[in-house]
């Protein structure tokens, strides 16, 4: 175990090292100049191209890509990504601030979808043909086709504008106001969970139906186990592989997808702060919101990988 796990901390760190190194490069052929959007920011009438030139080399924009792909890594390892271009903070210490809102909505969404979505997947496929099976397969379809900003769109005209019943945008600690916070997050988390909850639901229907048809099924019915005992001891655990496997990357989905849902409801967190670093070509902010990310979803892969050692003893990791 811990061979493997070391092998894959190793995989892990050339993941993140590939995915800098492209969110690096890609940032640098997008067309234009953040040091004119810098400038424009104060005056640039007043602003001589020797001045211009002064500023890029202040900033080390002057120097080879290599040379500055490496000074940035060098000092993200030692816990420093910079600061804004554009604002001039302090990129860790945004991030920090960000980064809680982010994990609190994905965390609700995914703890969501790894509950709601394969209980829904159990009760369609032991009701399989009946109408609730009908019924869950139809909505977990459309959950899976329905791109998340339209879902967040059409929340907020019902649930917002016409019903008035949630707040349509915002964001507020639950240390501040609770009760406040649940109600500002009951869209976004609802628009996160979506994917989840559809996809976990078609998974696990299929897992369910396919291990019920195995022998072992078939003996634990034909010794009189009731059908919550033959689901719960025998079903369920040999259904859930599959379901793990996709919960890992359904995570991933739910950290890209905050880019989309932070955007829609106005919350401050780590998808609104990249797609500004993105508006405004701040270099250092698209770079570090993603490598924060990147080393988020590395280790949830991880953690995921380890489970099933758990779920399945025959997995050995050599």
């Amino acid at each position: 175990m811990t061979t493997y796990i070391m092998r894959r901390l190793f995989h892990a760190v050339l993941v993140v090292l590939i995915v800098s190194l492209m969110v690096f490069l890609i940032m640098r052929l997008l067309p234009g100049d953040p040091i004119l959007m810098y400038v424009t920011a104060g005056d640039l009438q007043s602003v001589s191209k020797e001045q211009i030139q002064q500023l890029r080399h202040e900033l080390g924009m002057d120097r080879s890509l290599a040379v500055q792909y490496l000074d940035w890594l060098g000092h993200a390892v030692r816990g420093d990504l910079g600061k804004s271009l554009l604002y001039h903070y302090d990129v860790m210490q945004e991030i920090g601030k960000r980064l809680p809102v982010t994990l609190y909505l994905g965390f609700a969404s995914f703890l969501i979808g790894c509950i709601v979505g394969p209980f829904l997947g159990v009760v369609s496929a032991v009701r399989r043909g009946k109408w609730l099976d009908s019924l869950v397969t139809v909505l977990a379809n459309v959950g899976i086709t329905a791109p998340s900003f339209w879902i967040g769109v059409i929340l907020i005209y019902v649930l917002g504008l016409y019903l008035r019943l949630l707040p349509i945008y915002g964001y507020t600690s639950p240390f501040e106001d609770l009760w406040k916070n649940l109600q500002q997050c009951v869209m976004p988390v609802l628009v996160l969970a979506t994917f989840p909850i559809a996809s976990a639901a078609r998974q696990m229907r299929s897992s369910v139906i396919e291990v019920m048809q195995q022998d072992y099924i078939r003996t634990a019915w034909a010794k009189g186990l009731s059908e919550r005992v033959v689901i719960m001891r025998h079903v369920l655990k040999n259904a859930l592989m599959p379901v793990v496997t996709l919960q890992g990357m359904l995570l991933r989905n739910i950290i890209g997808g905050s880019v989309v849902v932070e955007t829609v409801f106005a919350i401050p967190g780590m998808g609104k702060l990249a797609v500004d670093g993105m508006l405004s070509q701040d270099y250092t902010i698209v770079q570090g919101v993603i490598l924060v990310l990147a080393v988020v979803v590395v280790l949830s892969n991880l953690v995921v990988d380890v489970l099933y050692g758990w779920l399945d003893p025959r997995i050995q990791y050599e």
